[in-house]
């Protein structure tokens, strides 16, 4: 017996220390990328002080590459294409509050940000993403090809009001706006079953689509309630959430009384589904079309976690929708206070 208890100890001691150079790694691995990162800002700025005092042209960027590789031969990143990015890097955020954030991630998402935002606040929410959630690049490119920015400003949800603050961002990220599922090749005239069905068979595109993060539990789910069955169209779990999601599909205009059959789905899920461990079980209303104003006041005073959102099955942009983009404003508004939130 006390052989087997010194083992024990001796394997957690084990565990502690591999822990600690776990820790140690990842911490100079982040001091390497900022120093690395440091190191092209000032090859950016040096780059762009010289052509502005001196008059250089493109030029002085391939002379460069050639001298630095030739100086440090097998050193990756002083290609021509990598200068102009630093060059590109230094002028992008010169001045802006925003520097802190670049050293934070790694220099491929900063490409990739700078490559495919538009603008300033868009490139510091996927960068405080990024970080605080550890996205790939391949994960990266995904929320920004699908938006995610522009859905969390716009998407409606109750989640401010019924979910935890450590979680609110993340869930916010699970529930887009709009969701484009023109991969099912469904026409405009489908019914429910066959927008289920069209889902089914493109499960793992259907998830991608859904943002990354979602795992498929089941269609049909069936929930038992008082001798009776009660079915949940689409039960998903969010890995990141450790929370149960739960779709209704509908094929026509957004109804208030859809969040009272979503209530009472997960009311039943919470008690009878989710483990002790997991999170309050989250809904998602999917709909062909919403009216924004009736999902606002039927979403007002609900208990439970709901999202609303719609689809299309067709490359077409609702005209409904310019109405309601952010303006400047808004969106630098709603950035900050996102950041705020982000940063505790």
């Amino acid at each position: 017996m006390k052989k087997i208890l010194i083992e024990d100890e001796y394997k957690a001691f084990v565990t502690e220390i591999k822990a600690k150079v776990y820790q140690s790694q990842h911490q100079a691995l982040r001091q390497v990328n900022r120093e690395l990162i440091g190191l092209y800002w000032e090859i950016g700025r040096s780059i762009v002080e010289r052509q502005e005092k001196h008059g250089w042209g493109k030029s002085i960027v391939v002379n460069l590459a050639k001298d630095l590789q030739n100086e440090f031969p097998g050193v990756n990143g002083f290609s021509v294409q990598n200068l102009w990015y630093m060059r590109k890097f230094y002028k992008r955020y010169e001045g802006e509050r925003i520097q802190q954030s670049v050293g934070e991630i790694g220099w491929g998402h900063n490409i990739v940000i700078m490559e495919k935002c538009k603008n300033l606040e868009e490139s510091q929410f996927y960068m405080e993403m990024t970080k605080k959630y550890g996205w790939t690049r391949a994960v990266l490119i995904h929320q920004i090809e699908g938006r995610s920015y522009q859905q969390y400003l716009k998407g409606q949800t109750n989640f401010d009001k019924t979910l935890p603050e450590k979680y609110r961002n993340q869930a916010k990220l699970a529930v887009k706006d709009e969701y484009s599922l023109e991969f099912l090749e469904l026409t405009e005239k489908h019914n429910e079953k066959e927008l289920e069905l069209a889902i089914m068979m493109n499960m793992r595109h259907f998830l991608s689509e859904m943002g990354g993060d979602f795992a498929f539990i089941g269609n049909q789910f069936k929930l038992e309630v008082g001798g009776e069955n009660f079915y949940v169209d689409i039960l998903l779990y969010h890995r990141r959430l450790k929370a149960l999601v739960a779709l209704e599909l509908k094929t026509g205009a957004f109804k208030p009384e859809y969040t009272g059959k979503m209530n009472f789905y997960l009311t039943v899920l919470n008690e009878k589904i989710k483990t002790e461990d997991e999170a309050a079980s989250i809904g998602i209303i999917i709909c062909k079309d919403k009216d924004r104003t009736i999902v606002e006041y039927a979403l007002k005073d609900n208990v439970h976690p709901i999202g609303v959102a719609s689809y299309r099955v067709m490359s077409v942009l609702p005209h409904a929708y310019k109405e309601y983009l952010p303006s400047p404003e808004v969106i630098t508004g709603s950035v900050s206070n996102i950041m705020d939130v982000l940063a505790k």
